[in-house]
């Protein structure tokens, strides 16, 4: 151990190998779930300092997490109880490399924080649309190791699609420079394609080639209430057909979702009257103020007409629209403040939503008499972020200890009966790693598994997550 932290020592700078004191910062996960022990906590400051410290952990056969923003929810980037691991913080890697407007391309360290990135970007005139609640603290690596979705997969796509080109350390402390900014490269295997989603199972990312946009010329924000979840898809096509590739935002609320923010947030404004669901709609436009207004108003006045929403309020101002999201974004924090809740980060055909929920919700309700559903989430790419309160009044930690497994059973067996994944853009980490081993086709499993066998044969990169 002396010897690998010397080493270490050797390849950061001592002040930058964390081995005594209070570690809980890097060990415990964002929800708490999981606390682990490091052996060190090693924070390098360049791509170099990643390839020595990768390559005296594989000498001496140490494992190692990496961690960017510590946000993740599925405990995939915290140490084990065992003490004998090396927490990779990489929030010291934090420059910006370069932009290039003409490419519409940034590149970027991967402990940039994303709001650092989005804000850079649009210093410089341009949009990096990667957009999620906790994009204060979440860092560009770890976006990409989890493929992280967000708000505005609908126009954008997930962080997949945002990136041209990677650097990576890999687990025997080699660097592989890919990062290019080209948009067409046919060259043999993807192998950008192979580290993003892998969760640092199988490297370690270290810098990213960015896709920007132009920034529209307006953004409007609206939201509706819908009676059903069926006309909320319905709603859904016809902004689809009149907005086109203009719509970026479409998220649905449940009302007992907003009750928990009215609840814990009264001092959060909710424009429209209570409503079985609530939906927040965005639009980008390349014209201007007028233009998007007129879009919008005619979009929800024919809504209306038919019968499809039956209210509605255009955010007059910024501020406006920011609090229409600020309403959204608050979800999670009051449920949260409600107590401790089962959660699901599920993807599903659009088309199949109105059904999942509406048989999985009656499920639920006879299975656990009194469970709260808080269903909310990205509507317009089909991730509903679909959770499970504990019945009002009764112990928390007791209904997840004897329920949570079998609750997570219902959901994902209708899930799977509906056509869907188990997880949408949260991950599998360690939280879902045994369901993975049994909703995964085996032989999708087997490939997984050969290429982890061929990228880390002596299993050091974040060992016991995904896998």
């Amino acid at each position: 151990m002396n010897e690998l932290l010397d080493d270490l020592r050797a390849a950061v700078g001592e002040r930058h190998v964390l081995h005594d004191g209070d570690l809980s910062a890097w060990e415990i996960d964002w929800r708490k779930r999981y606390r682990g022990r490091a052996l060190a906590v090693v924070r390098p400051g360049s791509t170099a300092e990643v390839a020595a410290a990768m390559a005296a952990c594989a000498a001496h056969g140490a494992s190692v997490v990496p961690q960017g923003g510590n946000t993740g929810l599925v405990g995939g980037s915290v140490p084990d109880a065992s003490g004998s691991q090396v927490l990779l913080s990489l929030t010291r890697l934090n420059r910006i490399r370069e932009l290039d407007t003409a490419n519409l391309t940034m590149t970027v360290d991967a402990g940039c924080v994303l709001q650092t990135v989005q804000e850079h970007a649009q210093a410089n005139g341009l949009l990096f649309p990667l957009s999620l609640a906790a994009e204060g603290s979440c860092t560009i690596g770890g976006n990409l190791a989890t493929n992280a979705g967000g708000t505005q997969v609908l126009r954008y796509g997930n962080a997949r699609e945002l990136c041209l080109g990677l650097e990576v350390v890999t687990a025997a402390g080699e660097v592989w420079d890919g990062l290019s900014g080209l948009r067409k490269d046919n060259t043999g295997y993807d192998l950008r394609d192979l580290f993003i989603g892998s969760e640092g199972t199988l490297g370690i990312i270290t810098g990213a080639t960015l896709k920007l946009f132009p920034q529209p010329a307006a953004v409007t924000t609206a939201l509706a209430a819908v009676a059903s979840m069926e006309l909320a898809v319905q709603l859904l096509q016809r902004a689809q057909a009149r907005l086109g590739a203009g719509l970026t935002g479409f998220e649905v609320m449940g009302e007992f979702a907003l009750t928990l923010v009215r609840r814990h947030f009264p001092q959060l404004a909710q424009p429209l009257p209570p409503s079985p669901w609530m939906v927040l709609l965005e639009q980008s436009d390349t014209e201007g103020e007028v233009h998007a207004r007129s879009l919008f108003e005619s979009l929800l006045e024919s809504a209306l007409e038919d019968g499809l929403i039956a209210d509605a309020a255009i955010a007059e101002s910024l501020e406006q629209s920011h609090a229409m999201w600020h309403l959204r974004e608050s979800i999670p924090l009051a449920q949260a403040e409600e107590g401790l809740n089962v959660k699901h980060d599920i993807s599903l055909p659009v088309s199949r939503i109105p059904a999942f929920v509406a048989s999985t919700d009656a499920a639920l309700s006879k299975a656990f008499p009194g469970a709260r559903l808080v269903d909310f989430g990205h509507l317009g790419d089909g991730n509903l972020h679909y959770n499970v309160q504990a019945p009002e009044g009764g112990s928390e930690a007791e209904f997840l200890r004897e329920n949570e497994a079998a609750v997570n059973s219902l959901v994902y067996d209708a899930v799977v009966a509906h056509g869907g994944s188990i997880s949408a853009e949260h991950g599998i980490g360690e939280l879902k790693r045994e369901e993975l081993k049994v909703r995964k086709a085996p032989v999708a499993l087997a490939l997984m598994r050969a290429i982890k066998q061929a990228l880390d044969p002596h299993g050091v990169l974040n060992p016991g997550r995904v896998l």
